[in-house]
Order: C-alpha cells, then structure tokens, then sequence
C-alpha cells in the first residue's frame, strides 16, 4: 500500500473525528437542554415549578405548554445533529477497516463508538416518558464517553501516554477516569432526582432527614423521585451532598495527573485540565449559590464533558 495513501487516510480520519467531536459536543448540549428544562431549570415560576412536570406525569396530565414550546426545536436539532453523528461514525468505521492496512487501535475506538450511539439511540426511545433518573445518566455518561473518544481519534497524543511506563501513573489515570465519571454520574442523579436545591451550602445539607426518609435508596437510579409540595425533592439531599463532597476528591486526584503529564511532554493537556477543573469548581459553586440558572447549569455540563475528553485523551 502506498504510504502516501495511508496517511492520507489517517488525515481523512483525524479530520472526521473532530468533526463528529464537535457533533457530539452540540448533541450533548442539546440533550442537557432537553434534560435541565424537563426538570424545569429556567421555568417561568421558579422554584415552584421545579419538578412540575413530573407531578403532572405522576398524575396522570400532559407536560405544560411553557416546556413543550422551549424543547421542541431543541429536539428536533437534536435528532439531526445525533444522527449525522452517526453516519460520521460509520464512515470512521469503514475509512479504519474497510481497506489494508488495517487501523485497529482507531477501528476499536470507532466499534465503539458506534456501539455508544446505537446505545443511545435506543435509549431515547424512553427519554421523553422516563421518570427514573436511570435513563438521564445513561445519556449523559454515553454521551460524554463518545465526546472523549472522537476527541482521541481526532488529536493524536503528542508525548508519552500515561498508560506506558510506571505503574503509578497508569494506576493515577485509571483511578482519576473513574472518579471522574462517577462524579458526572453524580450530578447525573442529582439532577434528575429533582435534588439541585436540597443543599444550599456545604454544611446545611439536611442529611439526617433525608437518611432517615428514604435511607441509601434515595441513590438507587431505579428509584422515581417524590417531590415536595415546594418543588423538588429533599430527599435528594445524600445525592447532592456526595456530588459536592466527591468535587474535592477528583481535584485532588487530578492535580497530580496534570503534574505527571507536564512531566511527560503533555503540556497544553497539563495546562487544559488544570483551567479545565478551575472554571468547573468555579461553576459548581457559582450554581449552587444562585440556585441553578440554566445557562450557568449548561456550562458546568460542558465543561463536565471536556474534562473526561481531557482526562481520556492522556491515555
């Protein structure tokens, strides 16, 4: 095979990854939208009408005009935006193993991805009725781990990946990846659990209440929650309490993986992470003590989703 065309495949590839990355950044954004207004983040009446339209599922009358209106050419962008993605996707898929040679690193990224987006194109047959917070943190996680392997395949790692070389390192980026993703799977069901505003601060979390409501079930994603007459459900305090208290444990594991890629040649990566996880504090805290704009509320869902591609990217 000319080597000529090899790379120019590679290029081709590199070129369409980005591409799909930023598809899937908007589509993830549009299903934060969709997801944020559901629970009624942005509502005319707020906070009485946080969770107004799930009590209005649980008795048995449609969704309120105001909500329909706001997401309905969200949805449709999103529908079209998703499924451009995917046939970016397929086309990934066949330029990596459709000719010689083969590029089976990019081809299992791209059998990947391809298996996140029919994930999730069969999970949005139950977004819209859904009332257990399970199927809002399978979009978000699935969404967000498709948006870090398109950014893989898109920028090729310059320096030493962290997964070669001393098992410290390695075992430092394995143990961040999954802290990380548990916090988003965190804010995932403090958010669709109707929890946003049962801490108003660090220390005034009604958690004793809460345990003694519900117990650990009030973490069970299975679970549909039980909203107060006030809107929104306290018994979600645990939730949040934890997505709060877990911030401090991903900052403080993801402070020595930026030294460790500023060390092994990965700078502007060191650098990113490192603005990266400022501005998302910032934002969660800033969130917190405003109670939840939206526009603040879809930020600190994008910057959620670079992080992980951050974080990905250095393996």
């Amino acid at each position: 095979m000319n080597p000529s065309h090899t790379d120019r495949r590679r290029r081709i590839l590199h070129r369409l990854a980005l591409l799909c990355a930023a598809l899937v950044l908007a589509v993830t954004s549009l299903s934060a939208f969709l997801r944020l207004a559901k629970v009624g983040l942005g509502c005319s009446d707020w906070p009485a009408c946080y969770g107004q339209d799930l009590r209005r599922a649980q008795q048995g009358r449609p969704a309120s005009d105001e909500a329909q209106a706001a997401t309905a050419l969200a949805r449709l962008a999103h529908r079209i935006t998703a499924s451009t993605a995917l046939l970016l996707v397929i086309t990934m898929l066949l330029i990596c193993l459709g000719s010689k040679p083969l590029f089976v690193r990019e081809g299992l990224m791209a059998l990947a991805l391809l298996a996140l987006a029919l994930f999730l194109a069969v999970l949005g047959w139950w977004s819209g009725a859904a009332r257990v917070p399970a199927v809002a943190m399978g979009n978000l996680l699935g969404g967000f781990l498709m948006l870090a392997l398109c950014v893989r395949l898109a920028v090729p790692a310059r320096g030493a990946s962290m997964t070669t070389g001393t098992t410290g390192a390695r075992a430092m980026l394995v143990l961040a990846a999954l802290l990380l993703t548990a916090q988003i799977a965190l804010g995932g069901l403090t958010s669709a659990s109707y929890a946003g505003l049962a801490c108003s601060g660090w220390a005034d979390c009604a958690l004793g209440e809460a345990v003694q409501q519900s117990g650990w079930a009030s973490l069970s994603p299975w679970r549909e929650p039980v909203l107060a007459a006030s809107g929104g459900n306290p018994a979600g305090a645990l939730a949040n309490s934890l997505h709060r208290h877990a911030a401090l444990m991903v900052m403080l594991v993801l402070l020595p993986v930026a030294w460790v890629a500023w060390r092994r040649g990965r700078r502007r990566t060191a650098v990113l992470l490192l603005v990266l996880l400022a501005a998302q504090l910032a934002a969660g805290m800033a969130l917190s003590a405003m109670a939840l704009p939206l526009p603040l509320a879809l930020l600190h869902n994008l910057l959620a989703a670079a992080l992980l591609a951050a974080v990905l990217s250095l393996a």
